[in-house]
C-alpha cells in the first residue's frame, strides 16, 4: 500500500498558501462559535435524532416567520435554525460540520427555504412526543426489526392526511400494547431511502415484522379494536388450561428448569383476567414466566385445595409450595391490568449471575457472554425489560451476566470499564471483547450483541493497540456521545466479517485514550485510520460496509495513481500516443474534494484498462496546480491521445460527480473502434461477408443511444480480433432497419459466420452492458468454432 497524503483539517475553496494560518485558528475550535449549529438549537453534541428535532420544532414554532411578521430579522433567523437542523439530522453533513465546521458544508449549499408555521405545528416529528413508539431512522431499522422481538411499524409522511388521522389511535394502541411488542414509526419525509427500499407506496402503511417471518402488511380498518386484533394474531406465546390431570406435572416440569408460573383462577367471585390479558402476558414474559389459567368451577376441588375461594392471579416462582397450609413464596396480584403485574413478575425473577474476580478470567474464556457491569448495587432506573436479554440471546448462545467493579476495580480498569456498561466477550478470554456505546434499552442491547459476537471488532487501549505489527489495522477513533460515531460501529462489524484474515478490526475511544489520540492528531471523530506498518491511510467516505470496503479493496489494488510533478510530466504529458489520462486535481482540505474522492476511485475501477486515472495534491505540489493554472478543487481533466488537432486536455464541467456520470463523460473521448455501417456496407460486409459481427442500430435522438454509444465501444475493443463491431444511424437508413426487424433504440444484433449468407434479422442481444454482452459473444464464437471441429459423418454411419 502506498501512504496517502497528510490531510489537513479544513474545507473550503480554493485559497493561496496565505491564508492557512486562518483556516488553522478555525480548526482549533471545529467551528465558530456564533455559528455553533448545536448553541442555536440549544442541545448538547450528543443530542440524538429524535432530541434535535424535538428542540428544531419548539424553536420553529416561537421563532417562524408566519408568528414574526413585525421582526424584519425573522427570515434570517429563522433559516439559520433551519440550517442548523437540516445539517444535524443528516449523518454524513453532522460528521462533516462536526470535523470541518461550516467550511466543511460548502458543496451543501442548498436551502433557504422552509414550511409554514402549521406545518411544524401539525406535521413536523408527530410521534416525537410519545414513549411508547420508536421513531426509527435508516440506522436504526434493520438493527430493530432483527433484533428477535416483535415490531409494528407505521410508515407515514407528515404530508398525508390520512397518516393524521391514524395518529391519535396509533397512540392509544402503542399503550396497549407496550411491553408485548415494539410499536415504531419511519417518517417516509425524512427516510425517502429506507421507505423505497422497504417497498413503501402509500401512507400510512403498516407492518408487522418479526425474526424468521416476511413483513405482513396489514389492510384492516384503523380502528384499535381492529389493530389490536390483528397484531395479537403474531403473539404466538400460548396459554395453557390447568385442571386435576396436568397441573402437577406441569408445575414441576416447569420447576425442574427454574422457570415460575403465572396462573390466573377464575372462580365464582371476583374478576377473572380476560383471555386477550392472558395472552398478552404469555407475550410479554415468553421465555421467563409460563402463563396458564385453571376454570375453579370445573376444578373446585384442585381450587380448594390451594386455598383460592375467589378469582385470582398468583405468580408461583420456581420451588414455592403448592398446599394450602403454606403459600412460601407465591405473589398474589391485586389488579387486573397486564403492564402492572408484568412490572411486578419481572422484579420477583432472579437477577442474573453475579461474576466474582476469580472465576470471570475461567467464565469468558470458553463461552460467549453478554456482561452487565455495575458499580455496586444496580440502577433502580435499569429496565426490567433487560432480564429477557437470557431469552433473546439464548439462540446465539451468548450468556448473560453481571459485575461489580467495587468488588475488583482492577479488572474493570484493565478494560477501561469506568461507568455502568455492557459489553460481549467473544469467548477468547478478556481481551476479545466489544464495548456497547449505544443506546441501553433492550432491543439496542440485543442487536449489538448479536452482531458483535459474529463480528471481529475489538476494543482497543494502550496495551494492544497496534505498533508495528505486520497484520494491517482498520483503527476506528471515536467518542461515545458521537452519534455519527456510533451509527459508524455497527457498519464497522459488518466489514470486519467480509475482511477476516485480511485486515484486524479495533476502536479506541478518545475519551479514555486521549494521550493515543492527540498523538495521532485526531481531530474530529469518528475518524478511521488503517496502519499498515508504517503507512497510515485515513478514510473519508460515507459510513456504509460496502464503501469502507471499497476503500480497503483500493488500498490494497489501487485503482488511482498518485501522481508527483515529476511522474505527471512523465506519464500524462509525455504520454505515449495510444495513452488517455483522467487527472483530479484537489486539495485534502476541499470538501468537495473529499466527497469525489470515493467516486473517483470507483470510476477509476470501471475504467480499468480503457483509461489511466490519476491525481494531484495541489496542497503538497502548490507549484505544480499553479503552473497548470488549475482555478479551483477539484478540477477534472482528461488527457485524450495524442494528435496534430486536438486539444491538450478537456476540462470536466458536468454537475454531478458521480462515478457513472464521471465515466460516460471520459468514455465519449476514447477513439471509435467500430465501423459505421452504410445499408451498402452492410450488405457486403456483415450478411455476405466471412466474419462475425455484432451492431448497435441506433437513432441521434435518442438518449438511451446517447448513453449506449460509449459501452457499445467498449465492447467493440474487448472483442475486437473475434468478432467486428459496426454501428447503423436508424434515422439515416430506415429502409436497412427496416429490414432487420428494428422497433426500438438502441438495438444490438449478433450476426453469426457460420458458411452460409446471414439473415438480415440475426440474433438479437437483450443487453446494454458491454462486459454481459461480450461475455455472450464469445462464447458463441467458442461454441461454433467446437461445431467446425467435429469430424463429418457419412450418410452410412446414420
Amino acid at each position: 500500500m502506498e501512504p496517502l497524503f497528510p490531510k489537513r483539517k479544513c474545507n473550503g475553496s480554493f485559497r493561496r498558501i496565505a491564508s492557512v494560518s486562518l483556516v488553522l485558528l478555525c480548526l482549533l475550535s471545529l467551528v465558530c462559535p456564533d455559528q455553533d449549529f448545536y448553541g442555536l438549537l440549544g442541545i448538547s453534541k450528543e443530542a440524538t435524532s429524535r432530541e434535535i428535532r424535538q428542540a428544531f420544532k419548539k424553536l420553529a414554532l416561537k421563532l417562524h416567520p408566519d408568528k414574526n411578521q413585525n421582526d424584519p430579522d425573522a427570515h434570517e433567523n429563522f433559516l439559520k435554525i433551519n440550517r442548523a437542523y437540516e445539517v444535524l439530522k443528516d449523518e454524513d453533513l453532522r460528521k462533516k460540520y462536526d470535523k470541518y465546521g461550516e467550511k466543511g458544508l460548502e458543496d451543501h449549499q442548498e436551502g433557504g427555504r422552509y414550511e409554514s408555521w402549521n406545518y411544524y405545528r401539525y406535521d413536523f416529528g408527530i410521534y416525537d412526543d410519545d414513549p411508547e413508539i420508536i421513531t426509527l431512522d435508516r440506522r436504526e431499522f434493520d438493527a430493530a426489526v432483527s433484533s428477535g422481538e416483535l415490531w409494528f411499524v407505521n410508515f407515514y409522511s407528515p404530508r398525508c392526511s390520512h397518516c393524521h388521522d391514524l395518529a391519535p389511535t396509533w397512540r392509544q394502541f402503542a399503550k396497549e400494547m407496550d411491553g408485548l411488542m415494539r410499536i415504531g414509526a419511519v417518517n417516509c419525509g425524512d427516510n425517502r431511502m429506507l421507505c423505497r427500499m422497504k417497498g413503501i407506496n402509500s401512507y400510512p402503511s403498516l407492518y408487522m415484522y418479526k425474526s424468521g417471518m416476511n413483513p405482513v402488511k396489514y389492510f384492516g380498518d384503523r380502528s384499535k379494536e381492529s389493530l389490536v386484533n390483528f397484531a395479537m394474531q403474531y403473539v404466538t406465546s400460548t396459554v395453557i388450561e390447568l385442571w386435576t390431570g396436568n397441573f402437577v406435572n406441569s408445575i414441576e416440569t416447569a420447576f425442574a428448569s427454574g422457570t415460575g408460573w403465572l396462573i390466573t383462577f377464575c372462580a365464582a367471585h371476583g374478576d377473572c383476567l380476560t383471555s386477550q390479558t392472558r395472552l398478552k402476558l404469555a407475550g410479554m414474559l415468553e421465555g421467563l414466566v409460563n402463563v396458564g389459567w385453571m376454570d375453579c368451577s370445573t376444578q373446585g376441588e384442585l381450587c380448594d385445595n390451594l386455598d383460592i375461594s375467589s378469582s385470582t392471579t398468583a405468580y408461583f416462582p420456581p420451588g414455592a409450595t403448592l398446599t394450602n397450609n403454606d403459600k412460601g413464596g407465591v405473589l398474589f396480584l391485586n389488579t387486573l391490568d397486564a403492564r402492572e403485574i408484568y412490572q411486578e413478575v419481572m422484579q420477583h425473577l432472579p437477577d442474573f449471575e453475579m461474576m466474582s474476580a476469580s472465576t470471570v478470567k475461567d467464565r469468558l474464556a470458553h463461552h460467549r457472554w453478554l456482561i452487565l457491569f455495575q458499580f455496586g448495587q444496580t440502577s433502580k432506573s435499569e429496565a426490567h425489560d433487560l432480564k429477557k436479554l437470557r431469552f433473546l440471546l439464548k439462540a446465539e448462545h451468548i450468556q448473560v451476566g453481571r459485575f461489580d467493579c467495587l468488588t475488583a476495580p482492577q479488572i474493570c480498569n484493565d478494560l477501561y470499564v469506568y461507568e455502568p456498561s455492557v459489553a460481549v466477550f467473544k469467548g477468547r478470554g478478556l481481551e476479545d471483547y466489544e464495548i456497547h456505546h449505544g443506546k441501553k434499552i433492550l432491543y439496542d442491547i440485543v442487536a449489538f450483541a448479536k452482531e458483535s459476537v459474529n463480528s471481529h471488532v475489538i476494543t482497543l487501549g494502550p496495551q494492544n493497540f497496534p505498533g508495528k505489527e505486520k497484520e494491517p489495522w482498520l483503527v476506528d477513533f471515536f467518542a461515545p456521545w458521537c452519534p455519527p460515531c456510533r451509527a459508524l460501529l455497527p457498519e464497522l462489524r459488518k466489514a470486519s466479517k467480509q475482511l477476516y484474515g485480511q485486515l484486524k478490526f479495533g476502536t479506541l475511544d478518545c475519551t479514555v485514550h486521549e494521550g493515543i489520540c492527540n498523538m495521532h492528531n485526531i481531530r474530529a471523530y469518528p475518524t478511521t485510520v488503517v496502519f499498515n506498518q508504517s503507512n497510515v491511510h485515513e478514510y473519508e467516505g460515507h459510513h456504509s460496509a460496502e464503501q469502507i470496503l471499497e476503500f480497503i479493496e483500493d488500498l490494497m489494488n489501487p485503482s488511482v495513481v498518485s501522481l508527483t510533478p515529476e511522474t505527471f510530466s512523465e506519464l500524462v504529458k509525455k504520454r505515449k500516443s495510444n495513452d488517455i489520462w483522467m487527472v483530479d486535481f484537489y486539495a485534502p482540505w476541499c470538501g468537495p474534494c473529499q466527497a469525489l474522492m470515493p467516486e473517483w476511485k470507483r470510476m477509476a475501477r470501471m475504467l480499468n484498462g480503457l483509461i489511466t486515472v490519476g491525481s494531484i495534491d495541489c496542497q503538497k505540489y502548490f507549484s505544480l496546480c499553479h503552473q497548470e493554472k488549475v482555478q479551483g478543487y477539484p478540477e477534472i481533466r482528461l488527457f485524450p491521445q495524442k494528435s496534430v488537432s486536438s486539444y491538450q486536455y478537456y476540462s470536466y464541467t458536468g454537475w454531478h460527480r458521480d462515478a457513472h456520470s464521471l465515466r460516460r463523460w471520459a468514455l465519449g473521448y476514447l477513439p471509435q473502434v467500430s465501423l459505421d455501417l452504410t445499408p451498402q456496407s452492410f450488405t457486403d460486409k456483415v450478411l455476405n461477408g466471412k466474419d462475425h459481427w455484432v451492431v448497435d442500430f441506433y437513432a441521434p435522438w435518442c438518449g438511451p443511444c446517447q448513453n449506449f454509444a460509449p459501452e457499445f465501444e467498449i465492447l467493440a475493443k474487448t472483442v475486437k480480433g473475434k468478432v467486428k463491431a459496426g454501428k447503423i444511424d436508424c434515422q439515416a437508413y430506415p429502409h436497412t432497419c427496416q429490414s432487420a426487424g428494428i422497433r426500438a433504440y438502441p438495438t444490438v444484433k449478433f450476426y453469426p459466420h457460420q458458411g452460409a449468407k446471414k439473415n438480415a434479422f440475426g440474433e438479437q442481444i437483450d443487453s446494454h452492458d458491454a462486459k454481459t454482452i461480450a461475455e455472450l459473444l464469445l462464447a458463441k464464437v467458442e461454441d461454433i468454432k467446437n461445431k467446425r471441429k467435429k469430424p463429418s459423418r457419412n450418410k452410412d454411419e446414420l
